[in-house]
């Protein structure tokens, strides 16, 4: 099929969905050929848009370099080929998309492709690790595999996954919203195909946050095309969690309502102080979260045996929280219902688990802390103009509004309360979400043997670990408990957040128990995670949602088999 013959997009009318149902099939299919190429040799190789399932003008290979083999035990990087290449659009005003593909010298016969983050716009490393991969395991490009990831379709400037400059292009938009992950693996797959003359046996997609979403999207639109996927943290529910977050945003640029960082130490303690316990141990990690959720209420809890609260509800000092504090991260803990129906049907959001969560404390000395600030609150109160250093979904936001809702950048993105009925832009959110709310009808991806691998930190206060629950609880309700138990499996980690934590920064070997499960029919059991911050090298066990690791009463307190799965 020539996917050249479509060339007219209708603005904001994203019909790439429709279209893309009837080329699903189409693409990146065809037999590979007789010899395999040298690397030099796929310098300059054009891909032919035929080879692609979706319009495109096809794709040029930029560049094809041998990399050296660097690195020692589980850091060490083999010898590969390196591809640069890039797709080009239908519209010659959007941007291409660029992409990479790793080709190591001994191919396993396995494909993999990573996910990208916030609004994408740059290359994930092709030569790293699945996220949060073990540090004492192989990395995949030295386990064989032939790995690739794509920018989305757009250059990211200064402002890095913040940069939502690209949704003023329709075509960039689609792209984003997924189409780029049909064209990336497609082309990425023919080139494959060049290098070693032979059809991959198992494809695997791997992503947290935005490419959590891209690894459902992938499967759930493109099934034929993986044998499974890690989707770590996953934004399932893009524009759902986006005005989720829009509340929290404007409750937080109330005056007096945002809470600097000592104010976020204060609560984070009084809720360690409440809830550390609640899970048989007191460890600096809250796991029973549930509990806690139903019992700690900041304003009647104490911090180092003084109320939380400050006296009078005033804003009095640094070690307790005013009225209007404490209302905002009520806000931000609470579900959140929307003023209008999306048009993937969603009508809500679960809210966040705040009590434990690093909001981002700039007294925690790890290095990774500022990232987590970065990714949290930040330092600035939300305002219009949006602050470079306001928190990290106050930005996101601006851009969509400004680039994707309104396409005007005047737009004031602190005026916009999701909670509203709002006619003029419910429609351009409905729009939104048809692309990046993805359905739980993942029945291709199951009837081919399909198996998905979910995990989420219970405080992460970005994507909510809530709505990744939602999620699984739907594909249980569609599949049933027994089916879904044969290809998914769900698992929460206390005391981490997003993608980083100073308390517990999960690492978990997800590839070798993807690969066990596709390929070798041994379902999951007795999955460890392991701390490299907190306490580096201390374990937990990876608990079947919805049961959670409880403290047996005896044993080291660092170590998983201390502990048990409960209900």
């Amino acid at each position: 099929m020539n996917a050249t013959s479509h060339t007219k997009l209708r603005p904001l009318a994203w019909s790439g969905l429709a279209t893309a149902a009837l080329l699903a099939g189409c693409g990146g299919d065809d037999g590979p050929p007789a010899q395999p190429l040298a690397c030099a040799d796929l310098s300059g190789m054009a891909i032919p848009a035929s080879a692609i399932g979706l319009p495109t003008s096809g794709g040029t290979v930029t560049t094809a370099t041998m990399v050296a083999a660097s690195g020692t035990g589980a850091a060490a990087v083999p010898e590969h080929c390196l591809v640069s290449a890039s797709i080009s659009p239908v519209d010659a005003t959007a941007p291409k998309i660029l992409l990479r593909v790793a080709l190591p010298g001994t191919w396993n016969s396995k494909v993999l492709m990573y996910g990208g983050g916030g609004f994408d716009g740059s290359i994930p490393n092709v030569a790293g690790n699945v996220p949060a991969g073990p540090t004492d395991a192989p990395l995949p490009l030295a386990r064989g595999y032939a790995v690739f990831a794509s920018d989305s379709g757009h250059q990211a400037g200064a402002r890095g996954s913040l940069d939502g400059s690209f949704g003023l292009n329709d075509e960039a938009l689609r792209n984003w919203g997924g189409d780029a992950l049909k064209k990336t693996r497609d082309a990425a797959v023919f080139l494959v195909k060049a290098r070693y003359a032979g059809n991959p046996a198992k494809a695997y997609f791997a992503g947290g946050s935005t490419g959590g979403r891209e690894a459902l999207q992938s499967i759930q639109r493109w099934p034929n095309d993986w044998d499974g996927a890690i989707a770590w943290y996953p934004a399932w529910n893009q524009a759902s969690a986006m005005l989720g977050g829009q509340k929290a945003s404007i409750t937080l640029a109330r005056p007096g309502a945002y809470p600097n960082g000592a104010k976020r130490l204060a609560v984070f303690q009084a809720a360690m102080q409440a809830c550390d316990g609640l899970d048989g141990v007191t460890d600096g990690l809250i796991a029973n979260q549930a509990a806690c959720n139903a019992s700690f209420d900041p304003a009647t809890a104490m911090v180092n045996g003084a109320p939380l609260r400050c006296a009078g509800g005033a804003d009095t000092a640094d070690t307790c929280l005013s009225d209007v504090q404490i209302d905002a991260l009520k806000t931000m803990n609470a579900p959140v219902k929307f003023g209008f129906t999306l048009t993937s049907g969603e009508t809500g959001y679960p809210g966040y688990n705040i009590w434990g969560a690093d909001l981002g404390i700039p007294s925690f000395t790890a290095a990774i802390q500022p990232t987590i600030t970065f990714l949290n609150l930040g330092s600035s109160q939300p305002a219009n103009p949006m602050p470079a250093t306001a928190p990290y979904i106050s930005q996101q936001l601006d851009q969509v509004l400004k680039n994707i809702i309104t396409r005007d950048q005047a737009f004031d993105p602190l005026t916009f309360d999701p909670t509203l009925p709002n006619a003029a832009l419910a429609p351009r959110w409905g729009l939104l979400s048809s692309m990046i709310d993805q359905s739980t009808d993942i029945s291709g991806f199951a009837a081919r043997g399909g198996k998905l691998l979910l995990a989420h930190g219970l405080h992460d206060a970005l994507v909510s670990s809530r709505a990744t629950a939602d999620y699984y609880g739907r594909l249980r309700q569609r599949f049933g408990a027994a089916t879904a138990d044969s290809f998914i499996r769900y698992y929460e980690v206390a005391g981490f957040g997003h993608a980083f934590s100073s308390q517990f920064n999960a690492t978990w070997d997800s590839l070798t128990a993807l690969e066990q499960w596709a390929e070798k029919g041994a379902a999951p059991s007795g999955q460890i995670t392991r701390d490299t911050v907190g306490v580096p090298g201390r374990t937990r066990p990876l608990c079947d949602h919805p049961t959670w690791p409880r403290y047996k009463g005896t044993g080291d307190v660092n170590v998983a088999s201390s502990y048990n799965c409960v209900n």
